[in-house]
C-alpha cells in the first residue's frame, strides 16, 4: 500500500506535514541563535575587557583556554551560566535541528505506512548518528 492510497496522504495532510517539518527547523535555528547570542552577551558581561583590549580579546582563541568539548562539560558550563558552554548549547542544538527532521520525517513515514522511505530515512539517520560518534575528538 503506497501513501497515495491512504486516505489521510492527500495535499492537505501533505501541506500539515511539511508545516510541522519548516517550522521544525525554523524554531529550532531561531532558538540556537537566540541562545548562541545569550552566550555571546555572557561572555562579554563576564569579561568587559574584550571590548575594549584586542589582546584581551584575542585571549579567546589562545590554545589552552577551556572550551566544553563534551555534554557534560557543556551542561556544567550552562549551569554556572558561563558564556562558552551556552554558546556551545547554540551550537549543539543548531546541530540537533536537522537530525531531528530526520526523525520527524521517520515518523510520518511511519504513520503513512511507506516502508521503503522509512527504511531509507531510518538509515539515514542511522548515518548521521553514527558520524557523530566517529567524529568524537579525544582532547
Amino acid at each position: 500500500m503506497t501513501s497515495q492510497s491512504l486516505p489521510d496522504a492527500g495535499p492537505d495532510h501533505v501541506r500539515k506535514v511539511e508545516l510541522v517539518i519548516s517550522t521544525l527547523l525554523r524554531a529550532g535555528v531561531i532558538t540556537s541563535l537566540a541562545i548562541v547570542v545569550v552566550g555571546l552577551v555572557l561572555s562579554f558581561v563576564h569579561h568587559p575587557a574584550y571590548l575594549s583590549s584586542h589582546s584581551q580579546l584575542k585571549q579567546i582563541t589562545t590554545p589552552g583556554r577551556f572550551v566544553p568539548h563534551s555534554i557534560g562539560e557543556v551542561v556544567s558550563g550552562v549551569v554556572q551560566l558561563k558564556g562558552e558552554a551556552i554558546i556551545a548549547l547554540g551550537l549543539l542544538l543548531l546541530i540537533a535541528t536537522p537530525v531531528l527532521r530526520v526523525a520527524v520525517s521517520i515518523v510520518v513515514f511511519l504513520i503513512e505506512r511507506d516502508w521503503i522511505f522509512v527504511a531509507l530515512t531510518g538509515f539515514v539517520l542511522a548515518m548521521l548518528i553514527f558520524s557523530f560518534f566517529l567524529g568524537r575528538v579525544d582532547g
